[in-house]
Parts: structure tokens; C-alpha cells; sequence
């Protein structure tokens, strides 16, 4: 008991509470390194989506992310040395241990790869119409993120799709060039005037003013099916317009080849029934039986 007593010494207590109180400070100042880096990454991410118009919105998140994320991990880092640790070694394990990961996630890895190249090479922005996936994705482009693309479809359904389905197919922007082919398949009766027909719906096409005059609209014949010729009318329009053009044109064809005296073709075939010398003879002397 007195040698338990001997280590109690005053002197000793006094230097168990310098400790304690040393260490309670470093752990004050590493929640506090803590709370700012987390409180200033949140004022950079509001500011970025206030004030980066001047970003290009299809990088915005990216952009914003790994603001966020970089200033994260700095007050991550300073927190640990407040408190005493050794950063060299943290920075190893975290290299051992990504590589690892790495190994497990190549899916994963193969996505931000992916997502990097997309936004280094634009193939589309933000807004952007596409078709891609081996021809399974389409939708308008809302957000490229390091994983995923955000798409919306056009019946107003968000589709999530890997950015590394995206990049090893190949990729159509309907949005990226400013204008665009229209090609309108039009069924005329192989007995009316086919000329005719073909004058009449050249003059529909280049009557619209949406139809730019330079490439001239075109129609032509395409090849003939059942009694009945296959037109094909191409126009050239802005891509704002193509879709209205598209159902105006097609809501018009009918009456325009109705004026041209061009009526509706009816798809006609002929039987030809083909019979044996002997199956005839039978019939005829069943005939001469009756």
C-alpha cells in the first residue's frame, strides 16, 4: 500500500493531467479542422451551383464534386496530424488498401475511366439527345456523373446508365449538328401518273418554310412493292423544327396526292392455279358423270 501511495506522488498527477489536458486539446482542434473543412466544402458546392455559369454544365458536377470531396480529405488529413498521427503512413495503407479495392471493383474502376473519357472527348453535353448502348439507350443527357449518365427519356422516365455501356458502343447526337434529314416514305398507285406525284410532293416540301432551300428537298422513287410505288420524300430542317415539320408533312401527303388525282393503292396479287393433265381429266369426267 505505501508503494502504491509512493506512486501517487502529486508530481505525478500533475503530469497525468498536462497529458490529459493536452490530448483534449488536440482532439478540440481536430473537430474543429473536421467541422470548418466540412462547413467550407458545403459553401464551395453553393457556390459553384450559384455562381458557374461559366462552367460548362455537362463538367459542373464533376467539378463540384471533387471540390468538395479535395477539401474533405485535406481537413481529414490536417485532423489526423493535430493529433499526432503520422500521415506518410495513412497515405500506405490507403495505397495498399485502393489497390485492393481496385482488384474487387474493376466494374466500378471501368465506369469512372469511362466517365472521365466522356467528359475529356464531349461526344455529348448536357441537353443533348442520344442513342447509345448498342442501340438499347436513348434519352436527352441530364447529368454525367464519374459512375452513371442521367438521362431522360422521351415519355418522361430518368434512366441511370454506366458510363462504361456508353463508351464501348457506339454513340448518335441528334442534337450535336444543326440540322437534319427528313425521309418520308410515301405509297403511290403503280396505275396513276407516278410523274405527277412525285411534282406534287416536291412542291409540298419546298411550299414549307421550314424546309431549307439549300440542300433542295428531293423525291424519288424507291422501289415497287404490290402494285404500288414507294416515294421517298427527303427535306433538309433545323432540328427544332424536324419534328414539326415531320407531322405536318405527313398530315398533308394524303390531301396533296388527292388533289394530284393519285388514289390510294390497294396491294393486289395473282392466283394462278396450275393443274395436271391427269387431275384435269379426272375433273371432267366427274363433270361428264353429274
Amino acid at each position: 500500500m505505501e508503494s502504491l501511495l509512493a506512486h501517487l506522488h502529486p508530481s505525478n498527477w500533475n503530469f497525468l493531467w498536462d497529458a490529459l489536458s493536452a490530448l483534449a486539446l488536440r482532439v478540440c482542434a481536430a473537430a474543429a479542422i473536421l467541422w470548418f473543412g466540412w462547413w467550407f466544402a458545403r459553401r464551395m458546392a453553393n457556390w459553384i451551383a450559384r455562381r458557374g455559369s461559366s462552367i460548362d454544365p455537362t463538367l459542373r458536377p464533376i467539378v463540384r464534386d471533387t471540390a468538395v470531396w479535395g477539401v474533405r480529405l485535406v481537413a481529414v488529413i490536417g485532423a489526423l496530424s493535430q493529433l499526432g498521427i503520422q500521415t506518410a503512413s495513412i497515405v500506405a495503407v490507403l495505397g495498399a488498401a485502393g489497390l485492393a479495392i481496385g482488384l474487387a471493383l474493376q466494374g466500378t474502376l471501368q465506369n469512372i475511366a469511362a466517365g472521365i473519357m466522356l467528359l475529356l472527348l464531349r461526344p455529348f453535353r448536357v441537353g443533348d439527345y442520344i442513342d447509345g448502348g448498342g442501340g438499347n439507350v436513348a434519352g436527352t443527357v441530364e447529368a454525367v456523373n464519374l459512375f452513371t449518365t442521367r438521362l431522360t427519356k422521351p415519355d418522361g422516365i430518368c434512366e441511370y446508365v454506366p458510363n462504361s455501356a456508353l463508351w464501348s458502343n457506339s454513340i448518335r447526337n441528334f442534337s450535336r449538328n444543326p440540322t437534319r434529314r427528313l425521309d418520308l416514305e410515301v405509297e403511290v398507285s403503280v396505275r396513276d401518273d407516278v410523274n405527277r406525284a412525285i411534282a406534287a410532293l416536291r412542291t409540298l416540301a419546298a411550299d414549307d418554310p421550314r424546309v431549307l432551300a439549300s440542300p433542295a428537298p428531293q423525291v424519288m422513287v424507291m422501289r415497287f412493292d404490290d402494285s404500288t410505288a414507294v416515294l421517298n420524300v427527303r427535306a433538309w430542317s433545323n432540328i427544332d423544327t424536324f419534328w414539326d415539320l415531320r407531322w405536318e408533312l405527313s398530315r398533308k401527303v394524303r390531301q396533296t396526292l388527292n388533289d394530284a388525282q393519285c388514289s390510294l393503292p390497294l396491294r393486289t396479287r395473282e392466283l394462278h392455279i396450275v393443274q395436271t393433265q391427269a387431275a384435269a381429266e379426272a375433273q371432267q369426267a366427274q363433270q361428264a358423270q353429274q
